[in-house]
């Protein structure tokens, strides 16, 4: 038997396995110390096991030696699906994907979110990742398809944890927070909610432009808004019944997006089909009915496109509509926060858990910069309910509407029999119209009378005269 520990014969080992591997980067570079040659190993070492998309990615530090080759796997991604939706390997396997888009949009499957090619649709890639040593996610980073569901859980057989689990941070609530009771800056504007009358001629040539841009939601409070020509609300648009519009749809965002009118009768296949960045669509209908109609995004997921701020308003005037001294429109909706200047959070629209409800886009913003009506004047409110989820209760207190127009039919007009009305009751992608007076100088509020959604910020003011 040797006389060498068994200790001290493997440490011998281990240097003659390192001399060996050192002696050709000396030969080729005589002044290398032998400390730099062993670093420049160590980091060719580090380099050959780092995460990448083809590489053994996710190695654990101390992992046991790779169980070799799981898959091919196939995995389709739809609109808005991953099929299947996980798969089990054995731990430390290097897992072979055939990922193949056979929906409408672009998308991608990444893994924790990261390193992936966008796919178009018909397209498909071959990724291979790992070796993989605890259960991992894969998901498509488009906004908002990793909440809608288009997540792969890759699940290793027998491991501990919980592919299921929210990865470390996530589960804690990092998004932008308001204060109610806080005020813009003094160089702050409002959205004008005023409306100007329906142009003449009976033709109507619009352009909408997709635009994604970070923008103020309350005061200090920034998200990445997705909007029609740059401004939530939309452009409200106006004619009369009979008139033809047709719109140029243009993407000039970073993602698929579309458009539907409420006031169109058409195929959704043709005129509301979803269009890529950089494309552009024309949509052109006959207004047939009168009323305050909807326009929306409607690409997939529709909800996250539309509390994103991709919503608006076209009044269609009924036949004989009176005249008045003054018109505005209040669009109200909801908010949804995300991070500060990201996009607002999807798990919160499928939960009805709104952070503010606003009109017009901003959280009070009517309290901080009132609309002013001059004493007796006539004055006519366009109201739209935007949603996506909450009901709208439309009120203003301190007068009566002699006149309440609602879904293309009056409810109430001016008569013998003096009736009045209090409320405008609106559900999600509903609208109408209400006309009153105010007859004192004075500062008048109005709210939709959900009063939980009020002091979430559907809340303005109506300044006539210097007030009291």
């Amino acid at each position: 038997m040797s006389d060498i520990p068994s200790g001290a014969a493997t440490g011998a080992a281990r240097r003659d396995r390192r001399t060996g591997l050192a002696e050709p980067l000396q030969r080729l570079f005589p002044a290398l110390t032998s400390a730099v040659v062993f670093g420049l190993l160590l980091g060719m070492i580090i380099v050959a096991f780092a995460p990448g998309r083809t590489g053994p990615g996710h190695l654990a530090a101390g992992a046991a030696a790779p169980a070799g080759k799981a898959g091919p796997f196939d995995i389709e991604l739809g609109d808005l699906y991953v099929k299947p939706s996980s798969i089990n390997v054995p731990k430390g396997a290097t897992v072979e994907l055939r990922v193949h888009n056979a929906g409408k949009m672009d998308h991608s499957l990444e893994l924790d979110g990261t390193g992936g090619k966008m796919l178009k649709p018909g397209e498909s890639e071959t990724v291979t990742w790992g070796p993989i040593t605890s259960s991992v996610k894969a998901w498509c980073t488009v906004a908002g398809h990793k909440d809608a569901g288009m997540v792969l859980d890759i699940l290793v057989e027998g491991s501990t944890a919980d592919a299921g689990a929210a990865p470390a941070g996530e589960g804690a609530d990092n998004s932008a927070k308001i204060d109610f009771a806080a005020a813009p800056a003094s160089d702050w504007k409002p959205y004008d909610p005023a409306v100007t009358p329906a142009p003449g001629g009976t033709r109507h040539d619009v352009t909408l432009s997709v635009e994604e841009k970070e923008q103020e939601v309350a005061p200090g409070v920034t998200q990445l808004r997705w909007t029609f020509n740059g401004q939530v609300p939309g452009p409200t648009l106006r004619g009369r019944v009979g008139d033809l519009f047709t719109v140029t749809l243009v993407n000039n965002g970073t993602m698929a997006h579309s458009i539907d009118f409420h006031a169109s009768k058409v195929a959704p296949n043709v005129e509301m089909r979803t269009i890529k960045p950089g494309e552009k669509l024309t949509y052109q209908f006959k207004a047939d009915y009168a009323g305050i109609f909807y326009y929306h995004c409607g690409t997939d997921p529709m909800l996250h496109h539309i509390a994103n701020g991709m919503y608006g308003a076209l009044i269609v005037d009924p036949p004989n509509l009176g005249a008045v001294d003054r018109e505005i429109i209040l669009e109200q909706a909801e908010l949804y926060l995300g991070p500060k200047g990201e996009p607002g959070d999807l798990k919160k629209m499928h939960a009805e858990k709104a952070d503010a409800v606003v009109f017009n886009g901003f959280v009070n913003q009517y309290v901080h910069r009132p609309v002013t009506v001059d004493k007796g004047e006539r004055v006519r409110v366009w109201v739209l309910n935007a949603g996506i989820n909450e009901i709208s209760s439309f009120h203003v207190i301190g007068t009566i509407f002699d006149t309440v127009y609602k879904e293309g039919n009056y409810l109430l007009r001016p008569d013998a029999g003096r009736g009045g009305g209090q409320a405008l009751d609106l559900m999600p992608a509903q609208g109408g119209f209400v006309e009153f007076t105010l007859d004192r100088d004075g500062t008048y509020p109005f709210v939709t009378h959900k009063m939980s959604s009020a002091h979430k910020g559907a809340i303005g003011l109506f300044q006539v005269g210097a007030g009291q």
